[in-house]
């Protein structure tokens, strides 16, 4: 059950140079609450990140974690606050193995409590246990998006930030990736998952936005989004068989991320 707000954007406007991409974004996510922000290609997901996440400073609007304006902060002082960050490119150490890339997530605590959580980690993800000593270059896609995810969740994140997770992955590494962090969040853990592989974010999610054009059009319990013929249609699509499951497909594009 969600509690108390831990996140709030309150008029964000962010873009590039002269090229403007979120206009007057307000959003929460309260603590243990799940919120998928779904939308097409380009609408903005991943603008909407990087400002939360320090890596771009918003035009106008202000950012709050847990009551603490985010302003000025730097995206590791963000992560020393509680917000764990797993980006769309992954970023791994790819010469490095994969319990080495783990330990790079929890590098400011003991030896012996960083051992502690990648047992842990390798009890959520048990894939990445029989790929310890694996450098994560020779890792496959789905591998490494566990890689990054487990990595994120080495500092004992209060808040999970994911950004388009299932991204190349096939429909069965999807689900397997989503059943682990459903073990995390269940522990009260708040996410924030930006896809465009709809169907999986709203099953996933307590609540969801949809974003438009840098604007946030519509919001409320995922199972309602879920069920709207419109956003089906418009932002969930049509299913293909991929290795005879059903894979989800997005179409359509627009400037900008």
């Amino acid at each position: 059950m969600a509690g108390s707000e831990i996140l709030r954007l309150e008029g964000v406007h962010a873009g590039y140079k002269q090229l403007p991409i979120l206009h007057d974004v307000n959003l929460t996510v309260s603590e243990g609450e799940a919120v998928a922000v779904i939308g097409a290609n380009g609408a903005g997901k991943t603008t909407l990140l990087r400002v939360i996440m320090g890596q771009m400073e918003p035009t106008q609007g202000r950012i709050f974690f847990d009551g603490r304006p985010l302003a000025g902060l730097s995206t590791y002082r963000r992560a020393r606050l509680g917000i764990g960050y797993a980006p769309e490119r992954r970023e791994l150490f790819p010469e490095m193995r994969v319990d080495e890339n783990l330990e790079m997530g929890a590098f400011n605590v003991s030896a012996a409590e960083r051992a502690e959580r990648i047992s842990h980690m390798f009890e959520i993800f048990p894939k990445l246990a029989r790929l310890r000593a694996t450098q994560c270059r020779l890792l496959s896609g789905g591998e490494q998006q566990m890689v990054a995810i487990a990595r994120a969740l080495m500092g004992k994140p209060r808040l999970l930030v994911l950004d388009e997770p299932s991204t190349g992955l096939a429909p069965k590494v999807v689900g397997e990736m989503y059943a682990a962090l459903e073990k995390f969040h269940a522990t009260g853990l708040a996410v924030l998952v930006v896809e465009q592989n709809a169907r999986a974010a709203l099953r996933f999610a307590q609540r969801a936005c949809v974003v438009e054009d840098g604007r946030l059009t519509a919001s409320g319990p995922a199972s309602d989004l879920l069920s709207d013929q419109r956003l089906v249609d418009a932002y969930v699509g049509v299913t293909t068989s991929v290795d005879g499951a059903q894979a989800t497909q997005f179409g359509g594009t627009r400037p900008g991320r």
